[in-house]
């Protein structure tokens, strides 16, 4: 390949300078006084950033994880005008069926690096050679090692026809794909479009109940699920709104202060701030979300300059469902499948994802994990994506 479908090689190389003045920047942070509540109500308490902040400054090293993405095929290519970092793993499995799954915010590729062994090489984490699949693992445009994008308009649509195109310049003519978080919404839109090869989709959060209409709340499930909502979005969607509507106000401070970046992508949502708080405060990491994997999440954001330009992707979500107020949007034309981890920010009930995907196909109450499920939970995760694309290959 050549000329704009080029696909280059791709490494990780950070200069010393950089995290030099990473640790000058936190030693120089201007800090507030101890919240008034003793719960997270106001916000990020004080504690458990003083506290990520000493260990970022004192224990952690970024060149380890720097190492562990280095180990892995990484690459980039120009896709309608912006340069997409991925992660590319094949499986030395024969027939392995190619996945492109997608990570969302506050997160990035760090929180997909669990699933990568589970997922290509299934019979070394009790599954079978048959379930094993090729990974496609792309940099959303403007996260991690991704170019931002210079023009509107990268809204997930328009991702969703960037990943089509990117699958097709690695040669798959079939193919399946995962998302959570803004990665549903980009995966959603995937099975809406249809492109030529995409057998199915599986999803971990049902972006049409955050974006949609009220939703039935006629059984225990339903109810429950509905108050989850409720409370998410009278008391949790703070970063939702700010991001959606004034990305810019808020990427002053992410690009300036790294003490100002890390509770900003920790602030999500209520399951894994408390995951991620008692990993620091109380030295009790849940599962994947250890201090060393959260730091290393928050050090890409901080070393690529990638806070506002993530930040804007919500400003597109937004302005996509502006435009598509009171349309039908278009059937999704391809298997789904769904999984509902407990810890979510909405548990959906399958009578809800059925609304939303008619063509839902595996449905599965898994019994752990939360909102970050491939991240905290990836044996388990790749358990569910093995069995919800398990009658597609």
């Amino acid at each position: 390949m050549s000329g704009e479908t080029e696909i280059r090689s791709f490494r990780v190389d950070t200069p010393d300078e950089a995290i030099v003045d990473l640790r000058r920047r936190i030693a120089a942070t201007r800090w507030p006084s101890r919240e008034l509540v003793a719960d997270r109500s106001q916000g990020v308490q004080l504690a458990t950033i003083q506290e990520l902040a000493r260990y970022w400054t004192t224990e952690y090293d970024w060149r380890a994880c720097e190492a562990r993405l280095n180990a892995l095929p990484q690459f980039k290519t120009e896709i309608d005008g912006v340069d997409i970092h991925f992660i590319h793993v094949k499986s030395r499995r024969p027939g392995a069926l190619p996945l492109i799954i997608t990570h969302g915010w506050p997160g990035s590729v760090i929180e997909l690096l669990g699933v990568i062994g589970p997922l290509t090489d299934p019979t070394a984490h009790g599954g079978s050679a048959g379930d094993a699949f090729d990974l496609v693992i792309p940099s959303l445009p403007g996260y991690g090692f991704s170019a931002e994008p210079a023009e509107v308009g990268w809204d997930p649509g328009r991702m969703a026809r960037a990943w089509a195109e990117l699958m097709n310049r690695l040669g798959y003519l079939r193919y399946v794909a995962q998302g959570g978080d803004v990665g549903a919404f980009v995966t959603d839109q995937m099975g809406r479009q249809a492109p030529e090869g995409l057998l199915g989709i599986h999803l971990n959060l049902l972006q049409g109940a955050l974006l949609g209409s009220s939703p039935p709340a006629e059984s225990e499930k339903e109810r429950a699920a509905l108050a989850a909502l409720t409370t998410f979005m009278t008391s949790g969607s703070g970063y939702f709104l700010e991001q959606a509507t004034r990305p810019q106000t808020i990427g002053y401070a992410l690009l300036d202060s790294p003490v100002a970046l890390a509770p900003w992508l920790l602030d999500h949502d209520t399951d894994a701030y408390y995951k991620i708080s008692r990993a620091f405060v109380d030295g009790q990491p849940s599962g994947g979300l250890t201090r060393d994997s959260i730091v290393d999440n928050i050090t890409l954001y901080w070393l690529t300059g990638t806070g506002t330009s993530a930040a804007r992707s919500y400003w597109e979500v937004g302005q996509a469902a502006a435009r598509a107020a009171g349309k039908a949007p278009p059937e999704v034309k391809v298997p789904v499948g769904f999984t509902t981890f407990p810890g979510e920010i909405i548990p959906a009930p399958r009578s809800w994802v059925e609304k939303v995907y008619p063509t839902l196909g595996y449905f599965h109450e898994a019994d752990r994990g939360g909102h970050f499920a491939a991240w905290e939970e990836p044996e388990l995760f790749a358990t569910e994506i093995r069995a919800a694309f398990r009658p597609l290959r």
